[in-house]
């Protein structure tokens, strides 16, 4: 079964005939103005609305993680978890075609409506690995932006997260690229008084996870040995900074930050936070000690196939 919401074309083959989660009520209000608003319009709308959700969701500042990639218009993109699709119009404008995966109905219909002039974007709505195992096509470009965390939720196995990577490589063409962005274990902001990201708990990244199961981030060592391990891949960092939801400077290896430079303590939009240090002044010790990457909020890696 198909939908077409303008020109995007909705697969419901492997939708379960429920969404198995929701934000509530909010989702409504998602769609309401993803149908009534354009891109254009959308600065205004979050200034209005005053919501986390809608700045989260429609802000055209989370496509910053992606715009600068080379993607071209005779390559192929799938993009896993596209959610609202924060970042789909990004990857259509510039790809020739965009694949997503979504769990969620709900979701994918605002999708639908936020980037139903683009002609190249098919949604298919369903489980993960129920699409992953029927998919034949290769792609260029696989994006996992906020979604690699989750990888026990999607796969369950022993090893979720290198078996994840082993399954998508699958569907990567010969020079393909993985991309994942994903909050970083022992990012400052943690240490500085935010809360963790997904389970909102202070300190619960940095001592481990002791209470949390179904949802993991890494530090830059365990994130490079992880994907590593999981096969003949090259990882490269890049750093977006202040994180990967809201990135206004993406920084790497051979261009890192001065002294100076990291001039903000971290908003934490949704949430109260604390503040225990003054996070520029930190940021410009670790940049002279050469130790930002390390603690940087969030990582962007590019994954190919071939040993570093």
């Amino acid at each position: 079964m198909q939908e077409k919401i303008g020109n995007v074309t909705l697969d419901f083959e492997y939708y379960p005939g429920e969404d198995l989660y929701s934000d509530g009520p909010v989702e409504e209000e998602l769609l309401e103005i993803a149908r009534n608003y354009g891109e254009e319009e959308l600065n205004q709308v979050i200034a209005q609305r005053n919501s986390w959700p809608v700045l989260y969701h429609f802000s055209h500042i989370r496509q910053n993680i992606l715009e600068w990639l080379p993607i071209q218009k005779n390559h192929k993109v799938l993009e896993i978890g596209s959610g609202c699709g924060a970042v789909t119009g990004a990857l259509a404008r510039k790809a020739g075609e965009v694949t997503c995966i979504e769990l969620s109905k709900m979701r994918s219909t605002i999708n639908g409506y936020r980037n139903k002039d683009y002609g190249n974007v098919k949604i298919m709505v369903g489980n993960f690995q129920d699409i992953e195992k029927n998919l034949e096509e290769k792609f260029d470009y696989i994006t996992l932006i906020g979604v690699f965390e989750y990888s026990e939720g999607y796969i369950g196995t022993k090893e979720p997260y290198q078996e994840m990577l082993k399954r998508i490589s699958r569907h990567l063409a010969p020079e393909g690229k993985l991309v994942i962005a994903i909050e970083n274990r022992l990012g400052l902001k943690y240490w500085a008084g935010c809360t963790e990201d997904h389970v909102g708990k202070y300190f619960e990244g940095l001592e481990g996870y002791p209470d949390t199961k179904g949802v993991k981030t890494f530090s830059r060592k365990e994130l490079k040995d992880l994907i590593e391990g999981a096969g003949d891949f090259r990882t490269t960092f890049y750093y977006p900074y202040p994180d990967y939801k809201f990135p206004m400077v993406i920084y790497s290896d051979k261009f890192l930050p001065k002294k100076g430079e990291l001039k903000d303590n971290f908003c934490n939009f949704d949430r109260m936070r604390l503040q225990l240090f003054n996070e520029p002044r930190v940021y410009d010790t670790l940049t002279d000690s050469g130790l930002f990457p390390e603690f940087s909020n969030s990582f962007l890696v590019l994954v190919e196939r071939g040993k570093n």
